[in-house]
């Protein structure tokens, strides 16, 4: 997706053909792709409520065809985690959720102050992996890599 500004201040977008290559997408996958597109630079970031109404859908339909383009790689996550936040994210649970959250507030988080904080909620060290690895399956450990190195290791 590109954005250029041609004579006369008229936006000219031009759109990849790789949406008509993907047979598999609905109709709100496509109209999501197409509704994007047609934000330029100069209008700021789109909200969801927004591009929701303008592709005729509503908001649960938007945010899956969201996730339906970003593991298609046809739009960035992290332009996934700014319209829709990762608390309406349903493919996150609870425990993923809520860890993201702690770990975003503090400076240096190890595996070791996770673990101590695991036994004061009665998780176990299995249930932290699996939370930081859920996290990293849907790119919300792109930013943080030291909470990715906590999920490799």
């Amino acid at each position: 997706m590109t954005n250029e500004t041609g004579a006369h201040g008229v936006r000219n977008f031009t759109l990849s053909t790789d949406i008509f290559q993907k047979p598999d997408l609905d109709i709100y996958t496509q109209m999501m792709y197409f509704v994007l597109s047609s934000y330029g630079g100069e209008n700021g970031m789109p909200q969801l409520k927004d591009v929701a109404r303008k592709g005729r859908m509503t908001i649960k339909q938007a945010i899956s065809a969201m996730q339906r383009l970003v593991e298609l790689k046809l739009v960035p996550h992290k332009l996934f985690r700014q319209m829709v936040g990762e608390f309406q994210d349903d493919r996150l649970s609870w425990a993923a959720k809520g860890l993201l959250t702690y770990c975003k507030t503090q400076d240096n988080v190890t595996v070791s102050g996770l673990l101590a904080m695991s036994d004061q909620s009665g998780e176990d060290e299995q249930s932290i992996r699996k939370a930081l690895l859920e996290l990293k399956e849907y790119g919300y450990l792109e930013e943080y890599p030291a909470l990715a190195r906590l999920a490799n290791g």
